[in-house]
């Protein structure tokens, strides 16, 4: 069964960085594509970075360049570096296999202006 485990959210002052982590398991976490979502209340939930198992990536325009995705296939483990960041960042921050159907609980960070 599939595990994901989200941390390293918190309170950041505009311009700040976080890195966020997810730790995966019951999965082969280095054939499969991850990503990172975030959601704001009342909004649906966003595909904001991904990565294919050859690292390949994509970011959503409102991230490129601040923000950089990554993976450590020998920890299955999947990176958000978030520079420069802004208040309107702020959201619940969670990550997925993209095949799978699974979520993690999510990690919140908020940016303070």
């Amino acid at each position: 069964q599939v595990q994901l485990v989200e941390s390293g959210g918190g309170l950041v002052q505009a311009g700040g960085s976080l890195k966020l982590s997810c730790a995966a398991s019951g999965v082969n976490f280095d054939v499969n594509s991850m990503g990172w979502y975030r959601q704001v209340p009342g909004n649906q939930r966003e595909l904001i970075a991904s990565i294919t198992g050859n690292g390949a990536t994509y970011y959503v325009e409102s991230v490129k360049g601040r923000f950089t995705i990554a993976r450590d296939n020998a920890k299955n483990t999947l990176y958000l570096q978030m520079n420069s960041l802004k208040p309107e960042d702020t959201a619940v921050y969670y990550c997925k296999v993209l095949n799978y159907l699974k979520w993690g609980q999510g990690t919140q960070v908020t940016v303070s202006s």
